[in-house]
């Protein structure tokens, strides 16, 4: 995989997590327990194992002398574990460092390693627990929303409901031979009838309500709103215990009713913006109809105060999805629910909802939906109606709209990412070579202390040209001083060239010797003895 010095030294700076795990290894390390991580690793959802790297922040490269054949090493945990496992070995400048790249495990199958699954808690390696293997086996099961209901008929099916389906279906497909096929047909032909029965699918989007709350009780969705964070009882509750089908739009009215108007000023004119984007609240809720786990008995939560929003669903997240790659990677739970509500327009089967999401948030400067809460029972999603960036809202309400339909997803999560001075997810990484190309961002600085910032051309299309200048000039200024820092405490006896080059690692000898020499040209060091190339030590101005 050819991992560069560059990408090395941005993991360095990351947490560990679940797809991170270093270890210094300075000079051996045991194949026994590199096997036991590398399967951790792959049940958890696949990572990087590294040695030759200190395991406890700020990290540092200490250089590794194990496994001194690698491509030998590989080909044991391939034949071991059944895992497609590589290797990449780089050379640091202060050490060799090895970097193990784990696959996730197959679909339905935990890795195991000397008779054991394996996985982490914490710094430790430990079994997996029943609970967890029993999630893990059933991933390869069976697509509940597609198997008929056998205490089910087609006459448990509101009709209103199957004629709106028809009629959103040639629709959206443009197909007139629809509205010819008698009912039955119709339903059969979209996979939602099978042996004589409606399928879970169809009793969750056209059932009546005696037969859901006969055959498929935990398919309510229920609504409640508060009017303050700290309130404890709801003001309003309603439950939509009916197909699907025929209760969006009665939730979006519910939820507008109370929407919020938002305003921010854009020179002389006022925009107002609602707390909740409808687009935004139809795609959260459809995400989690047509992803929570049906084989559990809680019902779908939407919670609405002022300016948040909450959708709690039974089920964590669909094998394989987690909250980091849900914007490229797609495996719904109820395969042949999702296809239904595709066919009649409500969602996209490319999986598209989830960026546009985020987009929608983005573009309208507010924070992106939230995740926290998330866990193997349930999926937690919060919305917030704030806007908490009105400059890049102004920003972007500048930019035409067929170069604002060129940015990607993840090309506006890392411009919104940049302007808010946040770190850039590692999945948003590989766009970034991109934007420098484009000459929409800027690298400043090399290395580990790298930064990103809007270009020049981008602020002075905003008109804050003055905010691009003093964005690098801090930077620059910030670098003066960590040097005249470190000076100033090494007064006694001076401190080296190559002392100051440790203080500014991602700057080249040149650039730390630039900067000495303006704080000597400013009068606030100076240099000992005067005449030597080499050897020469610097000292504050007042010594």
């Amino acid at each position: 995989m050819d991992v560069t010095i560059s990408e090395l030294e941005r993991w360095l700076d990351e947490p560990e997590s679940e797809h991170l795990e270093f270890k210094e290894a300075r000079s051996n390390y045991h194949f026994e327990k590199l096997a036991k991580y590398c399967a951790a690793l792959a049940n958890e959802g696949g990572g990087k194992f590294i040695l030759g790297v200190t395991d406890k922040r700020p990290r540092n490269v200490v250089g590794t002398a194990a496994f001194a054949e690698p491509g030998r090493t590989v080909a044991s945990l391939v034949q071991r574990l059944r895992l497609n496992v590589e290797c990449d070995e780089v050379v640091h400048p202060s050490g060799r460092v090895l970097v193990f790249h784990i696959p996730p495990r197959p679909l339905g199958g935990p890795v195991q390693f000397e008779g054991a699954y394996w996985g982490r808690a914490g710094d430790e390696l430990c079994p997996l627990s029943a609970e967890q293997l029993r999630r893990i086996f059933d991933e390869s099961g069976p697509d509940y929303s597609s198997e008929p209901n056998p205490r089910a008929s087609l006459d448990d099916l509101d009709r209103d409901l199957s004629m709106r389906f028809q009629d959103l279906w040639l629709r959206k497909s443009g197909n007139h031979g629809l509205s010819e096929l008698p009912g039955a047909q119709l339903l059969e032909d979209a996979e939602l009838v099978a042996d004589g029965h409606p399928t879970n699918a169809a009793l969750i989007l056209l059932g009546n309500r005696s037969v859901l709350g006969r055959c498929l009780g935990q398919a309510e969705l229920i609504y409640e709103y508060r009017t303050s964070e700290a309130s404890l009882h709801f003001q309003q509750r309603i439950e939509f215990r009916s197909g699907f089908l025929g209760h969006l739009d009665d939730l979006w009215n519910a939820i507008n009713l109370r929407n919020e108007i938002v305003q921010y000023s854009e020179g002389f004119f006022v925009r107002d913006i609602p707390a909740f984007n409808e687009g935004v609240v139809r795609e959260a809720v459809l995400n989690a109809l047509t992803h929570r786990d049906y084989r559990l008995s809680g019902s779908i939560f939407v919670r609405q105060f002022p300016k948040r929003l909450e959708i709690v669903s039974p089920g964590g997240f669909p094998p394989g999805i987690t909250a980091a790659n849900m914007l490229w990677r797609q495996s719904p739970r109820n395969r042949r629910l999702a296809d239904a509500c595709a066919k009649c327009g409500l969602v996209e089967r490319s999986g598209q909802g989830a960026n546009r999401m985020f987009e929608e948030t983005v573009k309208e400067g507010k924070p992106w939906p939230d995740f926290t809460g998330t866990d193997n029972y349930q999926v937690s999603l919060t919305l917030r109606g704030e806007i908490q960036n009105p400059e890049f809202l102004r920003f972007l309400a500048k930019i035409d709209r067929e170069r604002l339909a060129r940015f990607t997803t993840q090309d506006l999560l890392i411009l919104d990412s940049i302007q808010r001075k946040d770190r850039i997810a590692e999945e948003l990484q590989p766009r970034v070579p991109h934007l420098l190309e484009e000459g929409i961002i800027e690298r400043i600085g090399r290395g580990r202390g790298a930064q990103l910032i809007l270009s020049r051309g981008l602020y002075r299309f905003m008109g804050k040209s003055g905010v691009y200048t003093r964005q690098r000039g801090l930077d620059r200024e910030t670098n003066k001083m960590l040097l005249l820092r470190h000076i100033e405490r090494n007064a006694a006896d001076g401190s080296g060239l190559a002392e100051l080059q440790q203080v500014l690692p991602a700057l080249s000898r040149f650039q730390v010797q630039k900067l000495i020499q303006e704080l000597k040209s400013e009068g606030r060091i100076h240099v000992w003895p005067l005449s030597a190339r080499r050897g020469a030590r610097w000292y504050p101005a007042s010594t």
